[in-house]
């Protein structure tokens, strides 16, 4: 393999894994004023590595590399540009000597300036979709495309969101170093909201093309993991959500089949998935638990528990938990989910009536819902709520499993 083919696998997973500790270890040291200083810095040091690798090959210690550039890029930086703020660079003297920035491969100092980035993008003066933005960007080292791709949104809108996002970071002067506990607790419950919106765009997927991003699932549990490996941060509360991610991700591979299309949960091979993981989400289920606390991501992780389980009496305990968590928080999808659990403990036409009370003649969920209970009991109704669902949905793969389950009920229908 000639270095070139050999540079195209490396970087892009090296890009992942590096940029954003790179960019946090950099606003470390000159602060979230200057952000885009940081992850130009980055930027370019991949791009040399990219140009270096392709003619001398890969050295040895990739990593090291790339931080031993990024800090001669910083030192560059400071010697030769005269337009540079001077406040900036007096303020940062005060840290260190120029000619020796500690700028290194430290996994303790990439680690706290990591955890300290979350804390920051997640004030709550920021917006949860600049916040999102701002996320994929400096803690996943996503592209503008990228972030547009994932959040099905226009690129100049991204741009706008990213913009404002980091004109709100700029201003609120948060410092990229060891976090105080006053900072923790005010802003941990916030950090776990984008964490869990995180990981919901991964799994349910809103770009058309694609009904599940793993990267995005596997980038949020990463950096949910991260807060648990500090004592400060590891809650019971964080243990709940990490849990809860645990349990999704094993279901990745066995959500989609090799046609890319999406299997329903009844209908997917549970060799699929991914015990080890399900193991870890009993591992972090434990740690969760305590007397004092019960959040709505303790809830939602015990629920996909029993989902990993082939208990056939777990639905009257899922049903107790569903009725826990849509008083906790309320959302059409957790009333949805709470019908379906209702449903199967009391019985379709229990299930109907209960469906039918919410009312949410806008959500293909809904219609989708009343289309699985009346399938065995009304097979018309069943397809004329599916063609109700199938107009409100966009998603080709979305759209293809409710052509199968209208065709399939239309044949039923006519061998009658």
């Amino acid at each position: 393999m000639d270095h070139s083919t050999k540079v195209q696998e490396v970087i892009p997973n090296l890009f992942r894994e590096q940029y954003a500790k790179m960019t946090a270890v950099l606003c470390r040291h000159f602060g979230l004023a200057h952000i885009e200083l940081a992850e130009d810095i980055v930027s370019d040091t991949f791009l040399k590595a990219t140009e270096r690798w392709t003619i001398e090959g890969i050295p040895q210690y990739p990593e090291a590399w790339l931080y031993t550039v990024a800090k001669n890029k910083t030192k560059d930086y400071f010697k030769h540009q005269a337009v540079f703020d001077q406040k900036v660079k007096s303020e940062i003297s005060q840290h260190t000597d120029q000619e020796d920035l500690p700028i290194e491969l430290d996994s303790t100092v990439s680690t706290d300036s990591q955890l300290a980035m979350i804390f920051a993008i997640c004030d709550p003066i920021i917006p949860a979709e600049g916040q999102l933005c701002l996320a994929l960007q400096i803690l996943c080292g996503f592209s503008i495309d990228e972030i547009s791709n994932a959040l099905l949104t226009k690129k100049e809108t991204i741009k706008k969101r990213l913009f404002r996002a980091k004109e709100q970071l700029r201003a609120s002067n948060f410092e990229i170093k060891a976090l105080l506990p006053t900072q923790i607790n005010q802003r941990l419950p916030q950090v776990h909201k984008t964490l869990y919106l995180f990981f919901n765009e991964g799994y349910f997927s809103t770009n058309h093309n694609q009904v599940i991003r793993k990267e995005l699932c596997y980038e949020a549990l990463r950096l949910t993991v991260m807060l648990t490996a500090n004592d400060r941060t590891n809650t019971a509360e964080t243990n709940a959500l990490l849990a809860l991610f645990c349990y999704q991700s094993s279901r990745l591979d066995a959500r989609v089949n090799h046609q890319g299309e999406l299997v329903l949960f009844d209908q997917q091979n549970t060799a699929d998935w991914d015990t080890a993981l399900i193991d870890k989400g009993n591992y972090y289920l434990v740690q969760a638990t305590n007397q004092e606390e019960t959040s709505k991501y303790h809830l939602e992780a015990a629920i996909a528990y029993w989902h990993t389980t082939q208990n056939p009496a777990k639905w009257t305990s899922i049903l107790d938990l569903y009725n826990q968590l849509i008083l906790v928080e309320y959302s059409p999808i957790t009333a949805l989910n709470r019908t379906f659990a209702f449903a199967q403990v009391y019985g379709v036409e229990a299930g109907i009536k209960e469906a039918e009370k919410l009312e949410l003649l806008h959500n293909r969920f809904y219609f989708e819902l009343l289309g699985y209970l009346y399938t065995p009991v009304h097979p018309q109704k069943a397809i004329h709520f599916f063609q109700q669902a199938l107009a409100l949905t966009q998603s080709p793969a979305e759209q293809n499993i409710l052509n199968q389950k209208i065709a399939a009920l239309t044949t039923q229908q006519n061998e009658k």
